[in-house]
């Protein structure tokens, strides 16, 4: 396996990686003739890219709804209303999907069959053009599989992923007491920020998990920031035993902020389910983009927020994104 650290040491180069990444800027155009006014240069060179959103809707039994057009769609930007530019309900768009597996040791007793259930899914979601990669997370962030489009590869990464609840401490001082660690906001840390940032297209993670996070060494805001920078869908498949801790919470406000799904699970039945849950929304994203009014390159968080035309349906998509600097 390969180990990922030095996860603090390298944000600040990660963050260039960001700047260039998302949202997706139009590059300044060429020179313009001399004869064009000062003016009209100035105009051309601050224009900003295309903002993209992908987004998912559901009914009142939370079903998929398919077939939406441009005009059943509202965009906001800090509750100011933009004009849709791009639209498309292409369900074939290639997917960039990190798979993250839970592995520290209260995930012990369910870990093949969490095996199990994410390499059927891989095989059932990943068509000709997607590439995944498979990450485990305890007291350390593993790389198990870089990015591919073989699934045996990614098949025996999956069964690679292993307890290692007792292994040894990466981060002396900041775990707390006992040989437990999850290092769950490293993992969408890294993945998000060192893995998923030079990718284009709809990028997803789906994370196997209870959500519960001791010794990471970024925050869960940070975790956040770094999927909107990068414009990553966090899914979540919340797994948990009765009497042992978890964090629904959490994996909320996650999924919340970047546009995913929260699934609890409380069986290996109820674990394929969801599987074919997220698998269905990842083939079912509407990709909308918007011009934003506000052409400031401020740096500044910008709040999103979708509607359709009917107010029972429930939209899923990110809540924001970072606007360039300079």
């Amino acid at each position: 396996m390969r180990s990922i650290k030095k996860i603090v040491t390298r944000r600040t180069a990660a963050l260039v990686v960001w700047a260039l990444a998302a949202p997706v800027w139009a590059q300044e155009p060429a020179q313009q003739p001399a004869q064009q006014s000062d003016q009209q240069t100035s105009t051309i060179k601050t224009e900003v890219g295309l903002v993209n959103i992908f987004a998912t809707v559901r009914d009142k039994k939370k079903h998929n709804v398919p077939d939406l057009k441009k005009e059943d769609f509202r965009v906001f930007e800090n509750n100011q209303e933009q004009k849709i530019a791009f639209f498309s309900a292409e369900k074939t768009l290639p997917i960039t999907l990190g798979l993250l597996i839970d592995t520290s040791g209260s995930e012990q007793d369910r870990l093949p069959a969490e095996q199990d259930a994410a390499s059927r899914f891989l095989n059932q979601v990943l068509r000709k053009g997607d590439e995944a990669m498979v990450l485990s997370f305890d007291l350390d962030v593993d790389l198990l599989s870089d990015f591919t489009e073989d699934r045996a590869q990614l098949h025996r990464a999956i069964y690679r992923a292993q307890i290692n609840a007792a292994g040894p401490m990466v981060t002396p001082g900041t775990l707390p007491s006992g040989p437990n660690g999850t290092h769950m906001y490293d993992a969408i840390w890294v993945a998000c920020g060192e893995k998923l940032a030079t990718e284009a297209g709809r990028k997803a993670l789906v994370i196997i998990t209870d959500a519960e996070d001791f010794g990471s060494k970024v925050t869960v805001d940070e975790a956040i920031e770094a999927a909107q920078r990068t414009n990553t869908v966090v899914h979540f498949l919340l797994v948990h035993d009765p009497g042992q801790g978890w964090r629904p919470d959490i994996a909320h406000k996650i999924a919340d902020q970047t546009g995913g799904r929260v699934i609890e699970v409380s069986s290996e039945k109820h674990l394929q389910e969801a599987f074919d849950q997220i698998s269905e929304e990842l083939r079912s994203e509407y990709t909308i983009g918007y011009y934003p009014t506000n052409s400031a390159r401020d740096g500044t968080f910008r709040k999103i927020k979708v509607e359709t035309t009917d107010k029972d349906w429930k939209v899923l998509a990110r809540r924001g994104y970072y606007a360039p600097k300079g």
